[in-house]
């Protein structure tokens, strides 16, 4: 099929309701937005979906980028190979999807008499586990972490006090205002051996389940 997406019959007979669709920019990065984010929720690289869909690469990269207006066959490809309908990518009226978590419902996993504790802020999947923490240690407190799988990744910021960062057996120090970044797939503590409290904000990214 060569008509492009902005054939006004095959797109009332993609999308519910026969919405109707006239601006070409709008579908155009309504579609880059949903081939980026439903491939990465599967796990698809650029490789992998340009295959499974029978599409070259260049031509994904085109669409993500919102460069190019590609046939309705070619749309229709994409969604296969994704496991998702056409309505689906080209519906703009979805938009991202956000999730508000109160602060009362912030789950403390870890806490100690002396006053530390982590907190659970929020999590979701993208496409492995995506966790945000926010973390309260007290003076000469410490909490050591078992290697997690290859490819997680954490990502610390210290908004209060200064945190002793234990890696696979070396200590680094990361002040107040600082950040650190750090592969999580070896042994690793947290730790606080200033006199005054230490804070930060901390993010796990986990690797999908192959």
């Amino acid at each position: 099929m060569s008509s492009k997406i902005l054939d006004q019959d095959a797109l009332r007979n993609a999308l519910p309701d026969g919405r109707n669709v006239s601006d070409l920019d709008l579908l155009t990065q309504s579609l880059a937005r949903n081939v980026k984010h439903w491939r990465a929720v599967r796990g698809f690289t650029l490789d992998v979906l340009a295959t499974r869909a029978g599409v070259s690469r260049g031509m994904l990269i085109q669409i993500e980028q919102a460069r190019t207006n590609p046939s309705i066959g070619t749309v229709v490809k994409i969604g296969d190979a994704l496991g998702i309908s056409i309505t689906t990518l080209l519906d703009y009226e979805q938009g991202p999807k956000v999730q508000i978590i109160p602060a009362d419902k912030a789950v403390r996993l870890w806490h100690t008499e002396a006053g530390s504790y982590n907190r659970l802020l929020a999590g979701t999947e993208a496409p492995g586990p995506l966790e945000m923490w926010d973390w309260h240690l007290m003076p000469g407190e410490r909490s050591p972490s078992e290697p997690h799988p290859a490819g997680t990744v954490e990502i610390v910021h210290v908004t209060a006090g200064e945190l002793t960062l234990t890696v696979d057996g070396t200590e680094y120090r990361v002040p107040t205002g600082a950040s650190a970044s750090f592969e999580a797939n070896s042994a690793h503590v947290y730790g606080n051996a200033g006199d005054v409290p230490m804070e930060m904000v901390m993010t796990v990214s986990v690797p999908p389940v192959p």
